[in-house]
C-alpha cells in the first residue's frame, strides 16, 4: 500500500520521467526506485517555482516571453556559475589591492611618527 500512496504524491507518471532519465543515463546504469520517485518529485518542485514565479505577472494569460523569463535561471545555471566565479575572483584581487594598500599606509604612518 505504501506504493500506491507514493504513485498518489508524485506529480508525473513515474514510467515517463524513468524513460526520460534513460535517454540520457549511460545504457548500464540501474536506478535505484528512490531515485526515481526523489526525481518525480523534484521535478515537480522546480515546475512549482517556476509557476509560482509566473503568477507574479498580473495577466490571466501565460506568455511565452514570461515563461522564458521565468525559467532562464535553471536554462544558465553554468553560465551564471560562471559569472559568479569571475565575480568572486573580481572582488579577491579588489580585496588584495586594499590590503597592499592597508601595508602602504600602515609603513607610511610608522615613518612619519618616527
Amino acid at each position: 500500500m505504501v506504493q500506491e500512496s507514493e504513485k498518489e504524491e508524485l506529480p508525473f507518471a513515474k514510467a515517463e520521467v524513468v524513460r526520460l532519465m534513460k535517454q540520457h543515463l549511460d545504457s548500464d546504469k540501474m536506478i535505484r526506485e528512490r531515485v526515481k520517485v526523489e526525481m518525480n518529485k523534484f521535478l515537480g518542485e522546480i515546475l512549482a517555482k517556476i509557476c509560482k514565479e509566473l503568477n507574479k505577472y498580473p495577466y490571466a494569460t501565460v506568455e511565452y516571453d514570461m515563461f522564458k523569463e521565468c525559467i532562464y535561471p535553471y536554462k544558465n545555471i553554468e553560465r551564471i556559475n560562471k559569472e559568479k566565479e569571475r565575480i568572486i575572483k573580481h572582488l579577491e584581487a579588489i580585496k588584495a589591492d586594499c590590503d597592499s594598500l592597508s601595508m602602504d599606509i600602515e609603513r607610511t604612518m610608522r615613518l612619519k611618527e618616527e
